[in-house]
């Protein structure tokens, strides 16, 4: 579905005179206000192809109506939602849940969307059909060299379809672990993974980038061959200047400092990207910034001070995704939501006075760190979020738009009821 731009300027109409107001209040406090909005214009989030349908759990998923069909409806769901918020101009594939048979065609389809292609992400975490060996008990970590092989061989063929695309990195995220204590051999595994890794590290362009995600627990719960960011780093280290850490926010242990971690990874060059969401009690893939939206501004804080140290850009130096699972909103609806808060929590952050933080950290003065990291946390930055929208021809509010319009309604109009977008 293409959404009518008219039907943007008509709905902005009826919210600019109110927006103007809040606008031109907080513009009176900021300096640079110009320049702000400029940087979250610029500021993309991808869109994973999998979390265009609806979700499930363990025990059971429930398919929501006008769900993506194919490849090409994805395509046009993240058309939709860039169309809304001119903030999610990239798709995410997953292979083999969403392979582009038509590269080309494929692209042409982007193309026209005003989409490009973020990272390709791989899957052995799942037997395919027709798949000779099982990932049971691993796939780069397998003590069985042909189930490594043919897990390296995914990979690589992943990297094809993602240089035919235009996309320029890797995403690698391994199930790989164990339940029982025994049941591995902890340094073998590891070995196993790295070796795995430095073949398919092989078959990169000189212009892509290998993220290596991590995760504390789950599909395992005694170890994890690829379990928190030190093991993540310490592959990225050995395998070379390609190679980086992805940090996903719900693949920690409750209470990990993930500020500090990206602090530290952007110190050593290697935080390669995100996958945002948020969580409860562990991958709970919830909407990002719903549940600890302070600790989403933290993370932004640590960013923006670590990549304006290294002279990074915003937009472009590492890679932005979303990674969730909708079990229970409109997928399209959650993903505005998400964007949203990201781009909030972004703002917040660049009104962060950095000068005189850094002295009241270097007198010891506690009081005035939280001081000054709060005033930003507790500014009200919508209107400078949406005024990014409304110069960029999107809408003011999206998702009240998504739901004056009917647009899901459409969207099953076209596609009925039943349809079962594949992924998660």
């Amino acid at each position: 579905m293409i959404l009518d731009q008219q039907l943007i300027e008509k709905h902005n109409n009826k919210l600019e005179k109110k927006h103007n107001r809040a606008f031109e209040f907080i513009s009176q406090d900021i300096d640079d206000v110009e320049e702000l909005i400029a940087k979250l214009q610029k500021f993309q989030i991808g869109i994973p192809s999998w979390a265009l349908g609806t979700g499930g759990t363990r025990f059971g998923r429930f398919s929501g109506p006008g769900e993506p069909g194919s490849l090409e409806q994805k395509f046009e769901d993240v058309g939709l939602l860039h169309a809304l918020n001119k903030s999610s101009g990239a798709i995410s594939l997953h292979i083999p849940w969403d392979i582009p048979e038509d590269t080309a065609k494929m692209k042409e389809l982007a193309r026209s969307l005003n989409i490009t292609f973020d990272a390709v992400n791989s899957n052995t975490f799942q037997d395919q059909p027709q798949q000779e060996h099982s990932y049971k008990y691993g796939s780069l970590h397998h003590v069985d060299p042909k189930v490594r092989k043919q897990a390296i061989d995914h990979n690589i063929e992943v990297i094809n379809y993602g240089k035919a695309l235009g996309s320029k990195a890797l995403t690698v995220w391994l199930a790989d672990g164990s339940s029982f204590p025994g049941q591995l051999n902890f340094r073998e595994a590891f070995q196993n993974t790295l070796s795995s890794l430095q073949e398919i590290y092989k078959h990169l362009p000189e212009d892509w980038k290998l993220f290596i995600e991590y995760k504390a627990f789950e599909p395992y719960f005694y170890s994890m061959t690829i379990g928190d960011w030190g093991q993540s780093l310490l592959l990225a280290n050995k395998l070379g200047p390609k190679a980086y850490t992805l940090v996903d926010l719900g693949h920690h242990l409750p209470n990990a400092n993930i500020e500090q971690i990206v602090s530290l990874l952007l110190m050593e060059g290697k935080l390669g990207g995100f996958h945002f969401n948020d969580s409860k009690y562990a991958d709970d893939d919830l909407t990002a910034g719903s549940i600890k939206p302070y600790q989403l501004f933290l993370i932004f804080n640590e960013l923006i001070d670590g990549m304006d140290l290294n002279g990074m850009e915003h937009a472009t130096g590492l890679g932005w995704m979303i990674d969730a699972s909708h079990n229970l909103k409109d997928p399209l609806v959650d993903l505005l939501q998400s964007v949203e808060a990201i781009k909030i929590a972004y703002a917040q952050a660049l009104l962060i006075d950095r000068v005189a933080l850094k002295a009241a950290q270097q007198a010891n003065d506690v009081v005035k760190s939280q001081e000054i990291l709060q005033d930003a946390f507790r500014t009200d930055v919508r209107p400078l979020v949406a005024e990014s929208r409304l110069r960029s021809g999107a809408a003011l509010n999206p998702v009240l738009l998504f739901e004056e319009e009917k647009l899901r309604d459409k969207l099953i109009a076209e596609r009925g009821l039943r349809t079962i977008a594949t992924g998660l």
